[in-house]
């Protein structure tokens, strides 16, 4: 009789700060008939991860306890269900899984979730793509940018905000990027207008603008959804990401849309091919081992990070 495989997983059991996280030896699935059990290379981790871990989100979205955490992830197939053909064993991927189960050495998604991954698109930022680019996607599309209009990102150099300055100048708009001075550098060089946040940040964004302003993506939240709305930009312009009590919607009528209205393999294949000719770059903040789960959330918790932070199992 063979012995059950095992692989390790991010697990915690109540909610709770970092102390709650663990690495727990659990056995490995067999794909069913539309699943791909793929071997992790590669996870990212997001700021919703901490808020579903902390209970602040248990309402919409409650935890089953041993839970798992993690959507993102690149890696290899190590085995597919009886129904997957466009897939095989060792066939590189990126991917994002529903099931909160990313952070670990092997992950298993129905075969609708992933695409292949390019030849010349790097293996952390394959990992590092999926939430924060179809967020990114997302919100570019959500307040419909064209050529020559002019945008204004908050928090410009996160893990959201650094690709959605990309796509946005990609689109042929202005972009002016709210965000501290030492990241100011980078976003000069993809064609961005850096202006940092401290005194009155809308005269700032009025002198950078120099005529009308016509949408503005959050990123960040704390205020800036109000700040929006103050520079005279039309609601249906005004999306955020960090509104999940819907109050700036409810107020003020502006959009919402983030990843969950986007995250498709067919946008991440988009975003991957991008990657691959030049045209995106996903920064990576930091790299830790996946028993290193607590550090890097730790990190990713100050809110002062440059793009992405990445789990290496």
């Amino acid at each position: 009789m063979s012995q059950e495989r095992k692989y390790k997983a991010v697990r915690f059991d109540r909610y709770g700060g970092l102390d709650v996280l663990y690495i727990a030896e659990v056995p490995l699935p067999v794909p069913g008939n539309r699943e791909v059990l793929v071997k992790v290379r590669v996870a990212g981790i997001n700021p919703i991860e901490t808020k579903i871990r902390e209970g602040l989100l248990a309402i919409s979205w409650p935890a089953t306890f041993p839970c798992g955490e993690g959507s993102d992830f690149a890696g290899t197939v190590d085995s597919v269900g009886p129904q997957v053909r466009n897939f095989a064993a060792g066939d590189e991927v990126i991917g994002f899984t529903n099931n909160r189960a990313s952070h670990a050495e092997y992950v298993l998604v129905p075969m609708e979730q992933l695409t292949l991954r390019p030849l010349h698109v790097p293996w952390d930022e394959a990992g590092a793509l999926p939430t924060s680019g179809c967020a990114a996607y997302a919100t570019v599309r959500a307040v419909a940018l064209t050529k020559g209009d002019t945008v204004v990102v908050s928090s410009a150099a996160g893990g959201v905000g650094s690709i959605v300055v990309q796509l946005a100048v990609n689109a042929g708009a202005r972009v002016i990027g709210l965000a501290g001075e030492d990241k100011h550098a980078w976003l000069k060089q993809k064609g961005v207008i850096p202006l940092d946040f401290d005194g009155d940040v809308a005269q700032k964004i009025k002198a950078a603008a120099d005529g009308r302003i016509d949408a503005f993506i959050d990123t960040f939240g704390q205020g800036y959804v109000d700040l929006a709305i103050q520079l005279g930009i039309r609601p249906d312009r005004i999306d955020t990401i960090v509104d999940p009590s819907h109050e700036a919607v409810k107020k003020y009528g502006v959009k919402n849309e983030g990843s969950m209205e986007a995250s498709t393999a067919q946008v991440l294949a988009e975003l991957a091919a991008l990657i691959e000719q030049g045209l995106l770059e996903i920064p990576i903040a930091h790299l830790y081992k996946l028993q290193q789960v607590r550090e890097a959330f730790a990190e990713l918790e100050k809110h002062h990070t440059h793009g992405k932070i990445i789990l290496v199992p």
